[in-house]
């Protein structure tokens, strides 16, 4: 359940990168199927991920709507409006922009960040059918 706050690399005497393991080991865990359903971290990983191989950028708005109606409309709902507090905030500082919902800010070299995608997939397969 690591949530990425970096503390115990900062603590660690020996400086040991022990977040990057916990996410090294959580995602082998993952591809070996061993990762219990339902674990938030690989969850809210998953949906990051497929934002942003969309566009190349996260686009905020679509990130968190996709966070809250994860579990259901109706629970959407009861997240969004516990979380309205926020979102205003963020509309107001500029850190969230409502019209982010017909497409937002992209990549420039969409055809580039595809290529790097796809190469990037190509080596991971070829890790998968290395070490399982």
């Amino acid at each position: 359940m690591c949530t990425s706050c970096y503390n115990c690399i900062v603590r660690c005497p020996r400086k040991l990168p022990i977040t990057h393991i916990m996410h090294g080991l959580a995602h082998y865990a993952h591809r070996l199927g061993m990762a219990p359903k339902g674990q938030p971290t690989q969850e809210i990983a998953t949906l990051f991920w497929k934002n942003f191989a969309k566009t190349g950028r996260v686009n905020e708005l679509t990130f968190s709507l996709a966070m809250y109606f994860k579990d259901g409309f109706m629970q959407g709902i009861k997240n969004a409006m516990a979380m309205q507090g926020i979102g205003i905030g963020l509309i107001k500082a500029r850190r969230l922009n409502p019209f982010e919902i017909f497409g937002g800010h992209k990549c420039r070299d969409r055809e580039g960040f595809s290529k790097m995608i796809a190469k990037a997939a190509e080596i991971e397969n070829r890790k998968k059918n290395f070490t399982s």
